[in-house]
């Protein structure tokens, strides 16, 4: 056995012992974010926002997940993965004060950016993690976990945030209820068993224990199976040697992120749009995780028995289809149980590709460089998810709310296409 078998089978160890340390910070986070994002329209709405300036406040969020990913890298390489994380909590408690307590409608962008700086970090620690652990005969299952995780925050949470706002008539108490998942998730990781630290004290033992067979075996050979030293490559020289498959794969991958983006800043200004209160808004989106949240592990059954595009390609095709349907349902009479009914398929497409993003970048990434290639793999994705809700701000403003949700539709339409002609030239059919 190799030193990367070896590794990995430590890993797969690691996952099995210790999954909820590894999943439950992520739901924890998820389920806080998840009760917030549907009614961040309507908080800005109450501080004097327009429809299209809502939009940009729930941009903040993904815009500032993409350009929190390089310093992100930065930290979890320096610090590790559970000292970046506690770091990556107190931040985000500071940006949770700020949306608590905003007088104007700035203060609550900013604290909302600040947050999503801080979500770029546990995402790429946890990601990073799995890519080096997990062999790749089960890597799609156990990305469809951490799919899964967040999935269960987009289910649970605004159903959480429907029942706070009915018991306290304020949009507010979703975001307390947000610190309150945030400081168990700092404890829990905070005072938990670390994963990775027992991965490596595994690691550690088999290669005593392999060491000790290589001396009682002594043949005078070189010993040739030590773990080489590799150059360190920065950011921008990883991306221009990687270039190709960035420029191919990862478009296609930005637009499936775009997509999802899309669909967290559709649907709950489309409920404001239509006239719904936040707490229903925030029922339907909470229905329609549910239904994400069921498929996540069919995607990672899918994704490892048959192939990543079966996966991929349905999803981009579901949520393409759905948001240029729901686009011409705003003046109809029964607007309310159109919205129901394309995010409920929106949910399923989205449930079908869960952890699709991420195990496609574990596929690719090099092993000589893997942080420095997830690193650009994951700035590329979250480009894509965050360009999305400023399209649909500005298109809104420009035109309408309509035109930006088919136009939404139409980016996933073009994905599926992307997946189709470039999975099966990067990545193995099965």
């Amino acid at each position: 056995m190799n030193d990367d078998s070896a590794s990995r089978g430590a890993g797969a160890d690691a996952i099995r012992r210790y999954w909820p340390m590894i999943y439950a910070p992520t739901a924890l986070y998820s389920m806080g974010q998840g009760a917030v994002v549907p009614v961040l329209p309507s908080i800005a709405a109450a501080l004097g926002a327009d429809l299209a300036v809502a939009a940009l406040i729930a941009a903040a969020l993904v815009v500032g997940q993409l350009c929190g990913n390089l310093p992100a890298g930065s930290l979890v390489a320096r610090l590790g993965e559970r000292r970046s994380m506690i770091v990556a909590t107190g931040g985000s408690l500071v940006g949770v004060a700020a949306m608590l307590l905003a007088p104007h409608i700035a203060v609550l962008g900013l604290g909302t950016f600040l947050v999503g700086m801080c979500a770029s970090v546990f995402a790429l620690a946890r990601h990073a993690f799995m890519t080096a652990r997990v062999p790749y005969a089960r890597r799609a299952r156990a990305l469809a976990l951490v799919g899964g995780s967040f999935r269960l925050g987009t289910f649970t949470g605004p159903l959480v945030a429907a029942a706070l706002i009915w018991a306290t008539g304020s949009a507010h108490a979703t975001i307390w209820f947000f610190a309150v998942c945030l400081v168990g998730m700092g404890l829990l990781v905070a005072f938990g068993p670390d994963p990775e630290e027992r991965a490596l004290a595994a690691e550690r033992a088999a290669r005593s224990a392999r060491q000790d067979e290589s001396d009682a075996e002594d043949t005078g050979e070189p010993v040739t199976g030590s773990i080489p030293t590799a150059e360190r490559v920065g950011l921008f020289r990883t991306i221009w040697e990687h270039r190709s498959v960035l420029s191919r794969l990862g478009l296609a991958a930005a637009s499936l992120a775009s997509v999802r983006a899309g669909r967290q800043a559709v649907l709950p200004l489309w409920g404001l749009s239509i006239g719904l209160d936040p707490a229903n808004t925030a029922l339907i989106v909470g229905i329609a995780g549910a239904v994400e949240f069921s498929l996540f592990y069919v995607s990672g059954q899918v994704m490892d028995r048959f192939g990543r595009i079966w996966a991929t390609v349905p999803s981009q095709l579901l949520m393409g289809l759905a948001f240029v349907s729901l686009a011409f349902t705003h003046e109809l009479d029964m607007a309310a149980m159109w919205f129901g009914v394309f995010a409920i398929v929106v949910g399923v497409g989205n449930g079908l590709s869960a952890g699709a993003l991420l195990t496609i970048g574990s596929d690719v990434a090099p092993a000589r460089n893997t942080p420095a290639f997830l690193g650009a793999w994951r700035t590329l994705t979250d480009g894509g998810a965050s360009v999305t809700p400023l399209v649909v701000s500005g298109v809104t403003a420009l035109a309408s709310l309509s035109v930006a949700t088919g136009l939404v539709g139409i980016i996933g339409l073009l994905g599926a296409v992307a997946f189709l002609r470039w999975v099966p030239r990067y990545l193995p059919r099965r």
